[in-house]
């Protein structure tokens, strides 16, 4: 056992110890406290070591459940197999075959779909027995897929001893907001939630894991948020992870009154790029906001902004668990908390991890991200452009739901727009076009757009399933729109 699992399992003994009728988990109706939050998680080592497994496969919702099962097989040594409730049954089939899962617990939502692929119902498992070798790291605790900018999801394999050092950091990082209640309001399998669940039972509050019925969310984006709110509100949580487009929904709310922030004090947000004007919006409502950064390979955090240590707009400063540096180009090299490899790859032996991201450092050590240094484009007057930046700016407005910009070897930048309601006007559309580009620099302006027929989505073939643009796939299918209008306004300038 790693001294950081030791360390781990220790403050949950001791939270038992000192604090036994302390409320550890609350899901939908039920709650334990942390003496029996410990108790439960022995007995389900219990079972799992009844088993003879390595590799346990965890797709269940948001739950009490969910979190004994995953610190059992945390505290077992063994491997746990991460699947998110956004992904098709095609990339669950896939995760499993390649993890070679010899027991998923799952839902009974997904009955049908496991014994489709070879697994058979005993007790709280379903089970399969592979033959051949396996092809995870020595040392892997936890597997966790990322679907990148292709259907078919990576694993990315980590050890306990990384996850639970920027678990632990997450913690100190948020210590002086003095947060006591967490809720969950990303799926589990999501890795920086499952670390900042870590980071809660450290601190030993109350960690609200509601299902996502409960929240009001499906999939990787469709929110309920009359019902969101009202979870929220009943529970009154003090901490929360968001992704931009929950921030943006929250702080909306807020504005109109639909939602008080009173009781929060620590929202971390990462995932994406976030917009100052967002950052400023959540602040005039009293939104305590921190955006960090991080990566899948890197054990999820890096950076991140936190109490007394805040420059909106940047990621923060490198958590201490983790170096940061540029490269030549300009891209963020991390040092640290690094994967063991990817599933059925050679282990990875190299001290710096690239990230693929380009950013810059202030004189504090504050990182600024300017974009995926792969998804650059290059104007027709030279100037290299990232279009996420601009794509987040345009996103977080009030009437953008979908952006996506272009302007490769063009003299200017086209944008394809999705609004978030369908009696959006044009001239809405333009004036939340006009407002982001008052924060960016001309070359980097959309100059002209397209209202979508449709949204980008992964039945389409145009997002991931984790709902990323899938860039080249958007490029084909627009292309005339991408460079026709661009051309008709340079023919008439």
């Amino acid at each position: 056992m790693s001294l950081e699992l030791q360390r781990f399992k220790q403050t949950l003994l001791q939270h038992a110890e000192r604090e036994p009728s302390g409320v550890a988990l609350w899901g939908d109706t039920l709650k334990l406290d942390y003496a029996t939050l410990y108790a439960e998680v022995l007995y389900r080592q219990e079972r799992l070591r009844d088993e003879h497994v390595e590799v346990i496969a965890l797709a269940q919702d948001n739950g009490v459940e969910a979190m004994l099962w995953d610190l059992a097989i945390l505290f077992e040594g063994l491997t746990c197999v991460t699947l998110p409730p956004f992904f098709s049954p095609a990339q669950r089939a896939h995760c499993l075959e390649q993890s070679q899962a010899e027991r998923v617990i799952a839902g009974p939502e997904l009955a049908h779909e496991l014994t489709a692929g070879g697994y058979q119902q005993q007790g709280e498992f379903w089970c399969r027995t592979f033959s051949g070798p396996n092809q995870m790291p020595a040392g892997t605790a936890k597997l966790t897929f990322t679907s990148g900018t292709t259907g078919t999801p990576k694993g990315v394999c980590l050890s306990a001893q990384s996850l639970l050092r920027v678990a632990r950091e997450l913690d100190q990082a948020s210590k002086s907001s003095d947060s006591r209640h967490h809720l969950s309001l990303l799926p589990l399998a999501i890795l920086l939630e499952n670390l900042g669940c870590y980071a809660a039972l450290y601190a030993g509050a109350t960690l609200s894991l509601p299902s996502q019925e409960v929240l009001g969310i499906q999939g990787a984006s469709s929110v309920d948020v009359p019902r969101l709110l009202g979870c929220l509100a009943a529970r009154q949580p003090q901490s929360l992870i968001l992704v931009p487009q929950l921030l943006q929904l929250l702080v909306g709310a807020a504005e109109q009154k639909g939602f008080n922030p009173q009781n929060l004090r620590f929202v971390a947000v990462g995932g994406a790029r976030v917009c100052e004007d967002l950052l400023q919006r959540a602040q005039r409502v009293g939104v305590p906001v921190y955006e960090g950064y991080g990566l899948s390979e890197c054990a999820s955090v890096v950076c991140l902004n936190r109490p007394g240590l805040c420059r909106p707009g940047s990621v923060g400063q490198p958590l201490p668990h983790a170096q940061v540096k540029l490269a030549e180009d300009g891209e963020v090299l991390i040092k640290g908390t690094n994967l063991l490899g990817y599933l059925g790859e050679p282990a990875y032996s190299e001290e710096w991890w690239p990230s693929g991201d380009i950013g810059e450092f202030d004189s504090q050590g504050f990182l600024y991200l300017k974009g995926r240094k792969k998804h650059q484009f290059v104007t027709s007057f030279g100037r290299n452009v990232n279009p996420e930046w601009v794509e987040s700016e345009l996103t977080q407005r009030n009437h953008i739901a979908q952006a996506f910009v272009y302007g490769e070897a063009l003299a200017r930048n086209h944008a394809l727009l999705w609004p978030h309601r369908p009696d959006c006007s044009d001239a809405q559309l333009d004036f939340a076009v006009a407002q982001a580009n008052e924060t960016l620099p001309d070359y980097a302006r959309v100059h002209s757009w397209t209202r979508l027929a449709q949204p980008f989505t992964a039945a389409n073939g145009l997002l991931t399933a984790n709902g990323r643009p899938r860039r080249d796939a958007i490029v084909a299918q627009y292309r005339t729109q991408l460079t026709q209008a661009v051309l008709s306004q340079e023919s008439m300038s």
